[in-house]
């Protein structure tokens, strides 16, 4: 390892550009006339002086990022962000811990979309677009952000890039050079953005609701400035909107990508994992509404509408609700749940392990089966027509093993504190795979804020692991990392 300072002074510049962020709800704040303009005025000084402190005092270690570096700047950065995005939360809504102020922004920032707040109607404008913004600005990543407007990152800019991207085929490269993908696919993310407020405001939305609900709607982050969600609204238009848009922020982002420079849609249908997400949430989607009608829960018609509706929304991450689905029989939130763990694809803004990887664990589990039968064939792994290198596959399978671990591990934790089995073990699962809303006391009638802070500190924890595909911020506690 190289001097940390470096790393530092990079950090410093990033938390410089997080107080420019600021300014968006600021000047809400000063529109609104509301109490959130001293609390937004101060995050905003605060963490200017704390970003421009940091690049002075370390301004004589600017040089080009390694590999361990990015992984540090990653870690450094997710962590100490939330802090500053926790400060306007602390200082604005009364009563509230430090502890849920970084929950929530952690929360935010990691696209989740699991809050600790009640009462949400009546916050401050200011306050609720502050929690959907950073969704937005946490959607397809900050660092992936600071890379396509730092040009300090340089050619170093590529190992960010590397330990950002979801996905277990992230080191293919859509560009020569990684700021130029980055800022291609922030672009396509500001159309899609765009896109999406306008419809929200020709579904009937106003302009402040549609500017909220784009941010979490493109983040796949599901905040809303309502306690009743996107039910606030009763309104079966912007439920289709928010369907078409949470379906098109679930797809790899570096696919439209792709097919933008191409100049050839057809590259998004060739693509197995997009093929495979659309089929399975058809089906998810299809199954629940029999399901919810054999059940006598609603007619047909509007079992498929919230059915449509709320599978959608958990099985991409978002975390949005049209009713509270905690209360259906339990096989439709069980697998709602499910569907979260695996069902994004990589390179979208949704959690969980991502499509590619179940497919890749699929064509594994035949392959070993092939093996049985025929014990000297040769039968490599094959996706979309090519074959899949095996570090491919001892990647899956680790960060399946460390995935799993990790599910128990956190499980147990919560346990340990009398927690209840199913509260512990959804919320662990809807906080790893950034989904936001569990069961049991976390569902969506629920939340986050009956927590001890010991359980929200382990709760931010998964959050954070799960933004960083477990072995991102894993990797810096193992004694192998640190040595030269």
């Amino acid at each position: 390892m190289h001097s940390p300072l470096a790393v530092v002074a990079l950090v410093g510049r990033m938390v410089v550009l997080f107080a420019a962020m600021l300014l968006v709800p600021l000047v809400f704040a000063l529109v609104q006339r509301d109490s959130g303009v001293q609390p937004f005025a101060s995050a905003t000084i605060i963490t200017l002086a704390a970003g421009l402190g940091l690049s002075l005092v370390t301004r004589r270690y600017r040089r080009e990022l390694q590999p361990r570096d990015g992984f540090v700047l990653v870690g450094l950065t997710w962590t100490l962000l939330p802090a500053f995005a926790a400060l306007p939360l602390w200082l604005a809504i009364p009563g509230l811990s430090a502890t849920d102020a970084y929950f929530e922004a952690m929360s935010g920032l990691t696209a989740s979309g699991g809050t600790v707040l009640t009462g949400l109607d009546k916050l401050p404008m200011s306050v609720n677009v502050w929690r959907c913004f950073m969704v937005l600005i946490g959607g397809l990543g900050i660092i992936v952000l600071a890379v396509a407007v730092l040009p300090l990152l340089g050619v170093g800019a590529s190992q960010l890039f590397k330990a950002e991207t979801a996905g277990p085929l992230k080191d293919h490269k859509l560009t020569p050079r990684m700021a130029e993908t980055a800022r291609g696919l922030w672009t396509v993310y500001f159309l899609f953005s765009g896109a999406c407020f306008l419809a929200y405001r020709a579904a009937g939305m106003g302009w402040a609701d549609a500017f909220m609900h784009m941010c979490t709607t493109m983040g796949l982050g599901g905040f809303s400035p309502y306690d009743a969600s996107i039910g606030h609204f009763q309104s079966p238009l912007i439920e289709a909107v928010a369907i078409v848009f949470m379906l098109l922020a679930g797809v790899s982002f570096t696919l439209y990508f792709a097919a933008w420079r191409l100049r050839s849609p057809v590259v998004l249908w060739r693509d197995i994992e997009l093929r495979g997400f659309l089929l399975v949430l058809v089906l998810a989607v299809a199954l629940v509404a029999l399901f919810l009608t054999a059940h006598g829960v609603y007619g047909f018609g509007e079992a498929l509408r919230h059915a449509a509706f709320n599978v959608i929304s958990v099985a991409t991450t978002t975390g949005y609700a049209s009713v509270d689905y905690g209360a259906w029989p339990v096989f439709a939130p069980l697998l709602m749940i499910l569907l979260g763990c695996f069902a994004t694809c990589a390179g979208s803004t949704g959690g969980g392990i991502k499509m590619v990887r179940m497919l890749l664990l699929l064509k594994q589990a035949q392959r070993e089966l092939v093996r049985i039968v025929h014990p000297n064939v040769v039968n490599p792994v094959v996706l979309g027509g090519n074959v899949v290198p095996p570090k491919v596959m001892q990647n899956v399978i680790a960060y399946m093993m460390i995935y799993g671990a990790t599910l128990v591990s956190l499980t147990m934790l919560l346990v340990f504190t009398d927690m209840d089995v199913v509260t512990a073990f959804t919320a662990v699962v809807a906080c790893v795979n950034n989904i936001g809303p569990g069961l049991g006391e976390v569902g969506p009638a629920g939340n986050y804020g009956g927590l001890t802070d010991f359980q929200t500190w382990v709760c931010s924890f998964g959050m954070l692991l799960g933004r960083l595909e477990l072995l991102g911020l894993l990797v810096l506690f193992t004694p192998q990392f640190w040595k030269d």
